[in-house]
């Protein structure tokens, strides 16, 4: 394919690298820019920063090819680049919640002096409602000789599933102001678009809360399963039957409706937040939202809770096998994940935790203190009063149940993701305690 544009990506974290590395696929000339020289050495090295599925094998190929490359200085590609993305962090802030827009604004300041004209500048990051008009006052505050155009195109990228959801995305969303940005926009999606993808193009605006908004209304169907599955155990029912009935109305669909210990992760804690302190600036009410994160941060502990109820109550002395540590399969992200939460409620209860998960333990143990971690699962069980299914991993579907009986002191499983059956489990003589049912 024919280079079309020249693409600078601010930022090789995980929206940076995942997005470079597809537009480089798509046939443009990326440069991915980062200021952590360890990174962009490792990176030049084909060592990946973030596990993501089928994400080291698409760099190396386009790098073979010569349509990705990694640096530390901006200055080297900015003036030639058709678009400069700013794909960098906006973590919580500490003390008030708001989003952290220092990176953001400070890769706006360096890009500023980089830039050719008619350049776009792109919004990559997830940024409250105004932050392109930030963006756009500070390159102009630099820059005011000649013309170039400000965007949003927010990501939608889900962990453990990103490439595939770049190349073949439910939708691409750009904001833009001006028709010339929307132009380079078309231009660079292409690719995606002539496969049918829908381009929706708003006002800037409009994309930067889109993106806030799906997140929230996603994790808000998160937390009512949630609420629906604590009702189910106490009437007998199975939130899975309940999930099924009304995930099949095309209306609600049945995308976020597993029952389980909680989201995490990069996004819906702080993005749910970041809208909680949008709205509050701007004197409005999300009542709902304010529900939610109300509603997600006491679910974790109770998840921790419920493993205490089930190995009996009196648990000071014992011990935990915790399957998954990272907050969703296919991921090496413990951001906000339940695990956290989990272990810390397990340990004030005086039960010692011994973990394993396959791509998380790096960063699980600088999270996470007094936790043991294991080779595998089988050695996290060995010895211990109880399992507890926390992370969705394909590898902990498909334990050897008998082993699993004969290394644990008790034939106890508690699941929080609802991996097995209870008629399974019980059937291999097992204590089963699913959520939900």
């Amino acid at each position: 394919m024919e280079v079309d544009m020249r693409i600078v990506m601010i930022g090789s974290g995980y929206v940076g690298l995942v997005s470079g590395t597809c537009f480089a696929d798509f046939g443009h000339e990326v440069v991915c820019v980062d200021k952590d020289q360890r990174k962009i050495d490792a990176l030049n090295e084909g060592i990946m920063p973030i596990y993501e599925p089928g994400l080291e094998q698409l760099v190396a190929k386009n790098v073979a090819e010569g349509r990705l490359k990694f640096t530390t200085e901006l200055e080297s590609a900015a003036p030639f680049a058709d678009a400069v993305f700013i794909a960098v962090g906006t973590p919580s802030r500490r003390g008030d919640g708001h989003a952290d827009l220092s990176y953001v604004y400070a890769a706006a300041k360096e890009i500023g002096q980089l830039i050719r004209p008619g350049a776009v500048v792109v919004t990559k990051s997830t940024v409250p409602v105004g932050t392109g008009d930030e963006v756009e006052r500070i390159i102009r505050s630099v820059r005011d000789d000649f013309e170039f155009y400000v965007a949003s195109n927010p990501e939608f990228l889900r962990e453990g599933a990103a490439i595939d959801d770049f190349q073949r995305p439910d939708r691409v969303v750009i904001g833009v102001n001006e028709p010339e940005a929307a132009h380079v926009l078309n231009e660079i999606y292409r690719p995606v678009t002539t496969n049918s993808a829908p381009m929706l193009q708003m006002a800037r605006r409009a994309s930067e809360l889109t993106k806030y908004a799906a997140n929230a209304f996603l994790a808000t169907k998160i937390c009512f399963i949630n609420e629906i599955s604590d009702l189910c155990e106490r009437v007998g029912a199975d939130v899975g039957d309940v999930a099924l009935g009304i995930g099949m109305d095309k209306r609600i669909g049945s995308s976020f409706l597993n029952a389980g210990p909680g989201y995490g992760g990069s996004c819906f804690p702080k993005d749910t937040l970041a809208l909680l302190k949008t709205a509050q600036d701007h004197d409005a009410s999300l009542r709902i939202v304010e529900a939610v994160v109300a509603v997600n941060d006491s679910r974790k502990r109770g998840m921790g809770r419920k493993v205490v109820h089930a190995m009996g109550g009196d648990v000071h002395g014992k011990s935990v096998a915790l399957l998954g540590l990272t907050f969703k399969a296919d991921t090496d992200d413990m951001r906000d994940s339940p695990s956290l939460a989990i272990v810390q409620t397990l340990q004030d209860a005086g039960i010692s935790v011994r973990a394993y998960d396959p791509e998380g333990m790096a960063n699980a143990r600088t999270m996470m203190t007094e936790v043991t971690f294991c080779e595998d699962p089988y050695d996290a069980m060995t010895g211990t009063d109880c399992a507890v299914i926390a992370t969705e991993w394909a590898a902990f579907r498909a334990l050897d149940l008998q082993r699993t009986k004969d290394l644990l002191k008790e034939p106890l499983m508690v699941d929080l993701r609802n991996v097995y059956s209870r008629a399974e489990m019980e059937g291999h003589g097992f204590r089963y305690h699913a959520v939900g049912h």
